[in-house]
């Protein structure tokens, strides 16, 4: 549910500032990155920068606003529609949880948006 406020934070490559709708009583922001809806929460400052594609997902680095870290922040859409892709985004979140390698990172939180 959209506030219809729109919300600035960075810069973009078109110049001008990167516009979000505040989503969710302002606690969230929502960005269109390549026709595909993130909805952030507001620590999560612009510019969400695409980093990465998949089969399963678009991969956006953002700045937490309250640790001054960057993150990777991975939408996978439609996750849980149906018994094989709920399987497989279980084992890659869990395969993920115990690489190590410098290439991953872990895992700070995981939000499920219905």
């Amino acid at each position: 549910m959209a506030s219809g406020k729109e919300h600035h934070r960075g810069g973009s490559a078109e110049g001008g500032k990167i516009k979000g709708v505040l989503t969710h009583g302002g606690k969230y922001v929502q960005y269109n990155v390549y026709g595909n809806l993130f909805e952030v929460n507001t620590k999560y400052v612009p510019p969400l920068r695409p980093i990465g594609r998949g089969a399963y997902g678009l991969v956006c680095a953002a700045v937490n606003l309250e640790t001054r870290e960057e993150v990777a922040i991975k939408k996978i859409g439609n996750a849980f529609d149906n018994m094989i892709d709920a399987k497989r985004t279980l084992r890659e979140i869990k395969l993920l949880r115990h690489m190590d390698h410098e290439n991953v990172v872990c895992f700070h939180f995981i939000f499920f948006f219905p």
